[in-house]
């Protein structure tokens, strides 16, 4: 008589653990992979006329080095690829640039310093 009280109380302490709603329930944390990381300055460009004004502020933690690049629209007229500067965190650059004529078309491109 005495074994079946005690696998009755096993028993039932085994059934009252696995009801426990998951949160309740002891476990190991399994740690997955990290989500990436946020990079890149947003850029406002403006073209008036034959100049190229960009600003650029980078809200992340990571330095984004920044390049203006400038197609001209008359074919005498050279392209040009600005220095490029570095948007450290919470800051705001200032790129500019030139065609003789007409700008075509103006973008910005980005890369991880360092």
């Amino acid at each position: 008589m005495r074994l079946s009280r005690s696998l009755a109380s096993a028993t039932v302490a085994l059934a009252l653990v696995l009801c426990l709603p998951f949160e309740a329930a002891p476990h190991t944390r399994v740690k997955g992979p990290s989500a990436p990381r946020l990079f890149g300055a947003e850029c406002r460009t403006t073209v008036s006329g034959s100049h190229v004004v960009a600003y650029c502020h980078n809200p992340y933690v990571d330095t984004d080095r920044v390049r203006l690049h400038i197609e001209c629209a008359r074919w005498w007229d050279l392209d040009t690829d600005g220095d490029p500067v570095d948007a450290g965190p919470a800051m705001t650059v200032r790129l500019s640039g030139r065609c003789w004529k007409d700008v075509r078309s103006a973008w910005i491109s980005h890369q991880k310093a360092g």
